[in-house]
């Protein structure tokens, strides 16, 4: 029987050993089925039966996001077009995911997390850590089960014996966090018998920078026109090339004026830009780069090689070849 008990402990060991490693090990291609290491995810104690659908990758667990939601009392839509999957949550949060968008749309603001969602076997996969807050859950980790457990946190309410300093101390939150995680603008909105959310997610501390209609608008137009008949990865990859160079101090610092600037976008001089209407797609591509995803990294420029050549394009390194253009920098 101890033998048994010790070749039963060395096996639990070895197995959360493994998905440690799997989790620490560094590298950009680190991707790994957790189910297939033995992880699985419970929701208030229950089994969320994900079967082979958790994957750990850059040393974060994902898993598929409505599956989570609908476990937790929440309801989700899916936007087909624009690759977006909706949350409202039992706690009256609005939570917006875009596939590869680094930026979440919480409520009324935007957000930057540090990794992004992303679309498997037509799922959307979020960062198991961002989904639970969201959620209003804690997450923990149990290593006797090799699972992790989200449990979810009922709202404190407010009484004369525990205001909102105590609440805030017991939470370990500080009193402005608890009020902007409540949509409330001073203490004395919180009254005896107010319900107050005590999960904060952890962008909210890490707001998106912002951008206009006008820039939404005129990123889109240029990127249709430039990328022709393309995809949406092209015009994705135009939308990026401008705003690389926006961040570029060889390069104007605004969208309109990279556009208007120099000879790279004929369009901007010719009237067609300003006659130009975007469609759905170009649209897309603008939004989701404004919101950080980006297929050419760096890249400055974009060119037809077959039609472009010289000494000044040789010497640019390219980073990716999308459609009949290729992106450089």
């Amino acid at each position: 029987m101890i033998i048994h008990s010790m070749q039963k402990s060395v096996k639990i060991m070895s197995c959360v050993m493994a998905l440690a490693l799997l989790w620490l090990s560094a590298g950009p291609l680190a991707s790994v089925s957790a189910a297939e290491a033995g992880a699985s995810v419970k929701v208030n104690g229950e089994n969320a039966k994900l079967s082979d659908s958790i994957i750990t990758q850059n040393n974060r667990m994902y898993v598929p996001a409505a599956r989570i939601a609908t476990m937790l009392g929440a309801e989700y839509s899916w936007n087909t077009v624009n690759e977006e999957l909706t949350i409202d949550t039992a706690y009256n949060d609005e939570v917006v995911f875009g596939n590869g968008v680094p930026v979440v749309y919480f409520n009324d603001g935007r957000y930057k997390m540090d990794a992004a969602p992303f679309m498997e076997d037509g799922r959307m996969y979020v960062p198991l850590r961002q989904l639970a807050e969201v959620l209003h859950a804690n997450l923990d980790w149990d290593t006797n089960s090799n699972a992790a457990e989200l449990t979810e946190v009922q709202r404190a309410v407010v009484t004369e014996e525990n205001g909102l300093a105590e609440i805030s101390k017991n939470g370990g939150i500080s009193t402005a966090a608890l009020l902007k995680r409540n949509g409330l603008n001073s203490k004395d909105q919180v009254k005896p018998g107010t319900k107050l959310k005590v999960v904060i997610p952890s962008f909210l501390d890490n707001p998106a920078a912002s951008f206009t209609q006008n820039d939404l608008t005129l990123l889109a137009k240029i990127s249709q026109i430039e990328a022709g008949k393309g995809s949406y990865e092209g015009q994705l990859a135009i939308a990026n090339v401008i705003l690389n160079r926006v961040k570029d101090s060889r390069f104007p610092d605004s969208i309109h004026d990279v556009i208007y600037s120099g000879k790279q976008f004929p369009p901007a001089h010719n009237g067609l830009l300003d006659k130009s209407k975007p469609n759905a797609s170009a649209l897309r591509a603008a939004k989701d780069a404004l919101n950080g995803r980006n297929n050419v990294y760096n890249a400055v420029y974009f060119f037809n090689p077959n039609v472009t050549r010289g000494a000044f394009w040789d010497s640019l390194e390219v980073v990716a070849t999308i459609g009949g253009h290729s992106f450089a920098r």
